[in-house]
C-alpha cells in the first residue's frame, strides 16, 4: 500500500459552509510559502464543470483550486463527478469519463466500487505534490450513508489522513453543528479529526471565546482559526447553483441589463461571472413563476445538463413568449451550449440519452436542428469572433450535433473551423464555446455594442488572481497555517 502522503482533509458540518473557498485560499497561501500544492475532492456533485488537459471533466471548484495552485487541471483532482440530469438520475463521471447514469439508490450501491479509483487518483496527485489539500462533500455527519461513503470520513479512513471540520457561523448554530458532528462520528473518526475552523464570522471574535471553551470541553478539539466573512468571495467562480440566489447588486441608471432564465438543470453558469464582474452590467436571474423582464438589453440562455427537459421547462414558464417578444422589440439573444441548441428549429434525442423526451420544437430563432448523440465533446479551444475579430477561448462540453437547415453565418472560428451561428440581423447568436465572455477584449466589444458610451471594463482573469491573493492573505492573518501544516505530517 502506498505510503501516506502529506495531506489534510477539510470536511464540513453541512453543505455550503465554505469548504471550496477555504481550500482554494489555503492552496494559494501554501503556494505563496513555496510549497507545491494540489487540490483533491474524492466525489463531487455539480453541473458546473471544467475540461481538463486529458480531455476529461472535473468540478468547477477544483478548477479554481487548481488555479490557486498554479496547476493545469487534471481528472485526478476530482475522480468522481455526479452531474444531475432529469428523469435518468445523475450522469456518473469517473476519472474524467462518463460511465453511465444512476439514480440515487443505484449510485449508493455503486460508489464503494469506485473507492479504488478514488485512491488511485489521490496517490497519483500526491506523487507530484508537497501537500494535498482535500475537500469533503456535504456533511461529515451523514452517518446514515457512512457504510458506502467515499467522500468524507470513508475516504479519510481509507487514505489515512487527518481531518479539520469547517463550521459556518453565519447561518447560526455553529457550536451545535461542531459538537453534534463529533457526537455522531465513530471513535476512530473522532481521533482522526484534529480540530476545526469557524468560517464567515461577523462582529467581535472576543465574544466567541467562551464558545471555544465549550467546544473544547465537549470535543477536546482545538480551533485553528476564526475566519471573518470574506466579501470578495462573490468575485470568484461558484460551483453550486444555490449561489445564483445570493449574487444580486443594485443596478445603476446606465446599466446594461442581461436577463437569464434559470433552467431547472442549469449548467456551467460560471459563464455569467465575467459579465457580473462588470460594474455597469446587471445580470438578472429569473426564477420559475416570473416573466422575463421586458426592459432587458440581452436575453442569455445558459447551458443545461438536460436540454430537452429544460426546453419543456421554458415552455411551461411561458419564457418562449417573452423571448419572442424581446426579439420583436429588437433585443439581442445569446445561447450558450444547451441554450444554443434551444435556439434552433428542433432538438431530437432518438436514443433517450437525456431522458424520455424524444423530440421537441426549439425557439426557431436560428435555422438549425440538433440531434443528441455521442461521443461527448470535451475540449479546450480558442479562435476568433468573426463579427468583431477579437480573440476568444474556452472549452466545449456537450452531447449533440447541430446542423444547418439553411445557410447561416458562423459566429466564431475555432482552430480553423467555423463554429456557432449568427442571425442575418446580427441580434441572435449562439455557440458551444463555454467561457467566451472570459476574454476581456471580446466581452468589452460585445457590451460596447450595446452601450457605446461605456468606459473600459474589468480585466476579469487578473481580478480572479488578485482575489485569490487577497484570500490567501486573509487566511494567513486569521488561521493557524503553521498548525495546519504540522497536522499534515
Amino acid at each position: 500500500m502506498p505510503k501516506s502522503p502529506k495531506a489534510l482533509m477539510f470536511q464540513g458540518t453541512g453543505s455550503d459552509v465554505g469548504k471550496s473557498l477555504l481550500v482554494a485560499g489555503l492552496c494559494r497561501a501554501f503556494v505563496r510559502r513555496g510549497l507545491k500544492v494540489a487540490p483533491f475532492k474524492p466525489q463531487n456533485m455539480s453541473n458546473n464543470a471544467a475540461v481538463t488537459r486529458e480531455g476529461g471533466e472535473i468540478g468547477r471548484a477544483q478548477a479554481l483550486q487548481a488555479r490557486a495552485c498554479g496547476l493545469d487541471l487534471s481528472i485526478h483532482m476530482n475522480p468522481v463527478l455526479l452531474k444531475p440530469q432529469s428523469d435518468v438520475g445523475s450522469q456518473v463521471v469517473v476519472q474524467g469519463e462518463v460511465v453511465g447514469n444512476a439514480t440515487a439508490r443505484d449510485y449508493t450501491k455503486l460508489k464503494l466500487s469506485l473507492m479504488p479509483k478514488v485512491l488511485e487518483s489521490f496517490h497519483k496527485l500526491a506523487e507530484t505534490a508537497d501537500l494535498v489539500l482535500v475537500e469533503g462533500a456535504g456533511s461529515a455527519a451523514e452517518v446514515n450513508l457512512r457504510k458506502s461513503d467515499i467522500a468524507n470520513m470513508g475516504f479519510a479512513e481509507a487514505a489515512d489522513i487527518p481531518v479539520i471540520l469547517i463550521g459556518d457561523i453565519d447561518r447560526g448554530g455553529v457550536i451545535a453543528s461542531i459538537v453534534g458532528t463529533h457526537c455522531l462520528i465513530s471513535e476512530s473518526e473522532k481521533l482522526r479529526t484534529k480540530g476545526y475552523l469557524i468560517n464567515k464570522f461577523r462582529g467581535d471574535p472576543s465574544l466567541f471565546t467562551s464558545a471555544l471553551d465549550i467546544i473544547k470541553d465537549q470535543c477536546d478539539q482545538d480551533c485553528f482559526g476564526i475566519v471573518p466573512y470574506f466579501k470578495e468571495a462573490s468575485l470568484l467562480p461558484d460551483e453550486d447553483a444555490m449561489s445564483l440566489d445570493n449574487r444580486k447588486k443594485q443596478a445603476g441608471e446606465k446599466s446594461i441589463k442581461i436577463i437569464v432564465p434559470r433552467f431547472s438543470r442549469i449548467a456551467n453558469f460560471d459563464d455569467l461571472d465575467p459579465l457580473r464582474a462588470e460594474n455597469d452590467v446587471d445580470v438578472v436571474i429569473v426564477e420559475a413563476g416570473s416573466a422575463l423582464p421586458a426592459d432587458g438589453d440581452v436575453i442569455l440562455l445558459p447551458g443545461s445538463k438536460a436540454t430537452l427537459a429544460d426546453l419543456a421547462y421554458m415552455y411551461e414558464q411561458g419564457w418562449d413568449i417573452d423571448i419572442k417578444a424581446h426579439v420583436r422589440r429588437g433585443g439581442r439573444v445569446v445561447g450558450l451550449c444547451g441554450g444554443y441548441q434551444m435556439l434552433g428549429q428542433e432538438v431530437c434525442d432518438p436514443d433517450g440519452i437525456e431522458g424520455k423526451i424524444k423530440s421537441m420544437d426549439g425557439l426557431g430563432l436560428l435555422p438549425m436542428k440538433t440531434v443528441m448523440k455521442g461521443p461527448k465533446t470535451l475540449r479546450e479551444t480558442s479562435g476568433t469572433c468573426l463579427e468583431t475579430s477579437h480573440k476568444v477561448s474556452g472549452y466545449e462540453m456537450h452531447m449533440g450535433v447541430s446542423k444547418d437547415l439553411e445557410p447561416t453565418e458562423p459566429w466564431l472560428e475555432l482552430e480553423g473551423k467555423k463554429e456557432g451561428r449568427l442571425s442575418k440581423d446580427g441580434l441572435i447568436m449562439g455557440t458551444y464555446l463555454h467561457g467566451i465572455f472570459n476574454s476581456d477584449e471580446f466581452r468589452h466589444a460585445f457590451l460596447k455594442d450595446i452601450r457605446a458610451e461605456r468606459s473600459a471594463g474589468v480585466a476579469y482573469d487578473q481580478q480572479i488572481e488578485d482575489v485569490l491573493d487577497q484570500l490567501a492573505e486573509h487566511l494567513e492573518e486569521y488561521c493557524d497555517l503553521d498548525g495546519l501544516l504540522a497536522l499534515a505530517g
